[in-house]
């Protein structure tokens, strides 16, 4: 891992020692760069003491599988655009993963590109992406096949908004050679805007309207659907943290005019959103307010407003992620839920913990999808002009043939399910990109340009058992 969590103070401090290696089945380290020879490279002095750190707690629980993360929004975007250029630095840059990845003992590579496209990247990078990761997959396919070893496992961090993905990623291309595909669905709303809105709500609100009727989850994981990728291979994305916004007049609901962000978190640090810890520290006095429409709760004092994911919204979106046979969740981060237990009296990694403990409560009837609803004949969250417009199975994971039409890291076991998809939108405007960055007229390029971890969750049923059971990934991170 790469350590921005370790500098936080008092019991906020992240570091390796607070892992459980039997909590869940990958842990993620990011990140890595792309140096100027085209060659994998760390960041962090202390990177390599990490990598240590993190691959020996194999020795605990020898089926515990670690990726590295290479990328994210400040070392990651330009490197990525050099790199892809050519086929020759493409295939430097494949050389030295492998490599690398071997050397340090990882069990495979995270790509974290935001976004190909974007942000400087040529409209050509979408096509030099695809070619990227199909190169990666032949690759790692070939030195399983060399060195008689497990087949790496490949996965990418990949964009929620529907705009962002269509000119991004070649979805039917890409999706048949990743292991699984991280859909960053949060960062939908935040301080950027002159109004209060959800940070990951699962469906619209009725007081969205226009391009904002879009941004959800459920739009943004039928959209993904919708172009081929399979659910089974998708992780939905939940944050341990809240958007914060200031409150400028004496409204406080969902929708209320706002001018920027509360105060920064005296952990985090970061002006634009509290940790999940932090949010408990602000409930103490504040009125909180579940949107029933979005299934995620709001909270309020003064004229501080946050937006957060509480134990009732995990549980909501564990069952719509059963009811469409999604791969599971992914949580950013693991350093923002309560990791210690010290700050919400709900033990440690309360939100975690919830999306474990739904996966039990399976039988109760899941969310459907829904589709976007129509605007109702009332006034709108902002007016137009107002409005920002920034563009365990188990934990036994079988060698793999090369090449395959389906995950190459399905467990032995098959994924539930999927529903059938909704409806998916024929547009929706470009806006600021999740908590790993957003175009310069959005919210930050990072919230933190410091987040230690991540944490999926990926849901099975056993075809023998009928039993559920859950594989388990974290991320950790420090850009």
């Amino acid at each position: 891992m790469t350590n921005w969590a370790q500098y936080r103070p008092g019991a906020a401090r992240f570091t390796p020692e607070n892992v459980d290696p039997f909590l869940c089945t990958h842990v993620v380290y990011a990140l890595a760069t792309i140096n100027s020879y085209n060659q994998i490279s760390t960041i962090e002095w202390n990177d390599e003491q990490y990598y240590r750190s993190l691959n020996n707690l194999k020795s605990v629980n020898p089926d515990m599988k670690t990726l590295l993360s290479v990328g994210g929004t400040v070392y990651g975007v330009s490197p990525f655009i050099a790199m892809v250029a050519r086929p020759e630095s493409r295939q430097a840059f494949i050389a030295s993963a492998i490599r690398f990845l071997r050397a340090h003992s990882f069990d495979g590579l995270n790509l974290d590109w935001q976004y190909p496209g974007h942000n400087g990247s040529p409209a050509d990078d979408r096509k030099r992406f695809t070619e990227l990761v199909q190169e990666l997959a032949q690759a790692f396919a070939e030195d399983a096949r060399d060195t008689r070893k497990t087949q790496l496992l490949l996965s990418a961090n990949v964009a929620a908004f529907v705009p962002t993905v269509d000119r991004a990623y070649e979805v039917h291309q890409i999706a048949p050679r990743l292991d699984f595909i991280n859909v960053m669905t949060y960062d939908f709303h935040g301080h950027w805007e002159p109004v209060t809105g959800h940070n990951s709500p699962l469906y619209p609100s009725s007081l969205d309207s226009g391009s904002h009727l879009y941004h959800n989850i459920n739009t943004s994981i039928s959209h993904w659907m919708g172009l081929g990728a399979p659910a089974a291979k998708l992780l939905l994305g939940f944050p341990t943290y809240g958007r914060t916004f200031r409150l400028s007049t004496g409204a406080n609901g969902l929708g209320a005019p706002a001018n920027g962000p509360a105060d920064a978190g005296a952990y985090t640090r970061t002006a634009g959103f509290w940790a999940y810890y932090e949010v408990c520290e602000f409930l103490r006095h504040a009125t909180s307010t579940w949107i029933s429409e979005q299934h995620v709760p709001y909270a309020t004092y003064g004229s501080a407003w946050v937006g957060y994911d509480s134990e009732q919204s995990a549980a909501a979106k564990v069952a719509y992620v059963s009811g469409r046979g999604l791969g599971g969740v992914h949580v950013w981060t693991l350093d923002m839920d309560d990791f210690g237990g010290s700050f919400c009296s709900e033990g440690p990694y309360p939100l975690i913990h919830q999306l474990r403990t739904s996966m039990g409560k399976q039988n109760a009837s899941p969310l459907s999808p829904l589709p976007p609803p129509s605007p109702p004949p009332r006034p709108t969250r902002s007016p137009p002009s107002a409005r920002a417009d920034p563009t365990a199975c188990t934990r036994t994971w079988p060698t793999r043939p090369p090449t395959s039409s389906v995950s190459r890291a399905t467990p032995t076991c098959t994924a539930a399910s999927p529903a059938s998809s909704s409806g998916t939108p024929a547009s929706a405007a470009t806006g600021p990109e999740g908590l790993q960055g957003g175009p310069a007229s959005g919210p930050p390029a990072q919230a933190e340009r410091s987040i230690i971890s991540a944490f999926h969750v990926r849901f099975f049923y056993d075809n023998k058992t009928q039993i559920l059971t859950a594989a388990c990934n974290f991320y950790f991170a420090s850009y």
